[in-house]
């Protein structure tokens, strides 16, 4: 069975659970490529911290600080790292000299950016070039360290390293995976190849920090495997065992595409929706795995998995949104409204992820991380009242939650909890119901639908 499979980088930190757990497990060693990140912290040192926003080597280089010994602590730290998987058979010193070698290049690349970014011109185009460069790095050596060890361990292993740091052929991602590929035989033996993907298009321009993904899934559209693998540190579960109790939350075992964009959309991805609509369109049916119960099969994502039983799959939710309420009394019987609305959204480049109307108002919610003074400027200039505030939406999501009397009973469960519903949306399908709630209730909301309607 070919299976083209990702490996999370805080799977990949437990590099000895990846190959005991993973790649031997089941001792099917030919036909599986492993897409693989950066092991973790790596690429918030080269880029940025993704949580604290604390700068890397790509902040200081944009800012025109001395980026340098910022780029010497991560070879520091790459060498760490090899030190670390010595014991699972890496030939440290080889690693090493590796790692020089690929730093010694970005450095190259890097003095140039610096010098034209200094010239004034095109520093949009080459800061993003300079942040894939950097980027590419995390990618290129834990799949080394991965693909070297192994091959130690005489196993037949190709090394695919799609950054293309030393071709410099004008292809496009999907071109330089098929042409990396159309030179292996994966019936003989398995690839590593490395998450991050250099192409003419630029993986990181739309995608950013998601671009492991997108590699995993632009390969398994190209080989069309039987089945695409994510594995990660945790199991995709009913709820966040981090808020409701690892005792109170299991696998969600089987649901399908929709439902893991449902869950994109705020926040908890099992898979980026970009990333994920190839697979969906190719008919791929996607696992999500836990790297440390290699035993349990997980949950498996497909298109047509609709659930024989009425059930809430998964609840889940996010502190991070904004709700911004537009108040006008000439939108009563006024056609356009929504129209002029949602053109100033997209003027800003903004998206929604719920949205509710009266006769009067029309209330829209956003990542907070989204928002622009600029647009609650340019509402302002052309509504009566406009108000924001920060707000949590928690979530009910299932393939076949149409139920008599489930929105009655969450929402019973919210109010004996105490808790406020500012609004509520349920679409025609009744694959999500949300609720608007008040930032600081949204632990407790989480908790209490979990215990009533999980």
């Amino acid at each position: 069975m070919l299976t083209v499979e990702k490996i999370g980088g805080t799977s990949m930190s437990a590099l000895k659970e990846v190959i005991e757990n993973i790649v031997y497990h089941n001792d099917q060693l030919t036909g599986r490529v492993f897409v693989v990140s950066a092991f973790s912290g790596v690429t918030n040192l080269l880029l940025e911290n993704k949580k604290t926003k604390a700068p890397g080597v790509y902040h200081r280089l944009a800012n025109g600080e001395d980026f340098k010994q910022a780029l010497a602590d991560v070879t520091a730290y790459l060498k760490e790292l090899n030190a670390q998987y010595g014991p699972l058979g890496l030939n440290v010193a080889d690693a090493n000299e590796v790692v020089d070698g690929m730093i010694s290049q970005a450095t190259v690349y890097l003095d140039s950016a610096v010098t034209m970014l200094a010239s004034g011109y095109l520093n949009e185009g080459i800061l993003l070039a300079a942040r894939e460069i950097l980027a590419s790095i995390g990618e290129s050596h834990s799949a080394y360290v991965l693909a070297s060890i192994l091959q130690i361990r005489r196993l037949k292993v190709d090394l695919i390293d799609l950054a293309g740091s030393s071709d410099s052929r004008p292809l496009t991602i999907s071109e330089r995976i098929k042409d990396a590929f159309s030179q292996v035989d994966l019936s003989k033996g398995i690839v590593v190849a490395t998450g991050y993907a250099k192409g003419t298009e630029g993986i990181m321009r739309e995608f950013d920090r998601g671009y492991s993904e997108v590699t995993f899934s632009k390969i398994a559209e190209i080989l069309k495997p039987q089945e695409a693998i994510i594995h990660k540190e945790y199991h995709l579960s009913t709820a966040d065992p981090g808020l409701v109790g690892i005792d109170n939350v299991k696998p969600v075992g089987n649901t399908n595409y929709d439902i893991a964009d449902q869950l994109a959309d705020v926040g908890m991805e099992a898979i980026h929706p970009k990333a994920s609509k190839p697979l969906e369109m190719a008919g791929i049916h996607l696992r999500i795995k836990n790297t440390f119960e290699p035993a349990h099969p997980g949950t498996l994502i497909t298109r047509e998995y609709v659930s024989a039983l009425k059930r809430v799959e998964v609840i889940t939710g996010t502190d991070q949104l904004l709700l911004i309420d537009i108040y006008d009394p000439l939108m009563t019987g006024n056609v356009g409204s929504d129209l002029q609305i949602m053109q100033l959204f997209f003027n800003h480049q903004i998206s929604y992820t719920f949205k509710t109307t009266s006769a009067n108002s029309i209330t829209i919610v956003i990542w907070e991380s989204d928002f622009k003074q600029g647009l609650i400027d340019d509402l302002q200039s052309s509504f009566e009242k406009v108000t924001y505030e920060p707000v949590a939406m928690v979530c009910l999501l299932g393939t076949n939650m149409d139920q008599p009397g489930l929105l009655a009973k969450a929402a019973t469960a919210l109010a004996k909890a105490d808790i406020n519903i500012i609004s509520t949306g349920v679409a025609k399908g009744k694959v999500n119901i949300q609720f608007l709630i008040n930032r600081e209730q949204f632990k407790t909301a989480i908790i209490a639908l979990n215990q009533t309607v999980g």
